[in-house]
């Protein structure tokens, strides 16, 4: 998904988009398997920033954020997996759409 996002048209007006990886803290463990074979930035959150706390997140929620990297949307997998291709337009969209507005 990176890669459509990152080959769209500058005519589009779509900014920057970065898609990555936060594990939840205490989970450190198991970082190595999950970044095997893959090539998604992989971040450790920790006690002391607490992303996960402060987004209210669950286990694979997608977190938009915008610009100023305040919560805008936020997009499970596990209820609406990206295998099918409705699931995976929607979340592109809404990247993009974030991406796109001022």
């Amino acid at each position: 998904m990176q890669h459509e996002i990152d080959a769209l048209p500058d005519s589009l007006g779509v900014g920057p988009v970065s898609i990555l990886g936060v594990n939840l803290s205490g989970l450190e463990s198991g970082n190595s398997i999950i970044c095997q074979g893959r090539t998604i930035p992989w971040l450790q959150d920790n006690p002391q920033i607490d992303a996960w706390g402060k987004w209210n997140a669950a286990w694979r929620d997608v977190v938009v954020l915008d610009g100023e990297n305040h919560v805008i949307a936020v997009y499970n997998l596990t209820t609406y997996g990206l295998g099918d291709p409705a699931n995976y337009a929607y979340l592109r969209d809404l990247l993009v759409h974030a991406a796109s507005s001022p």
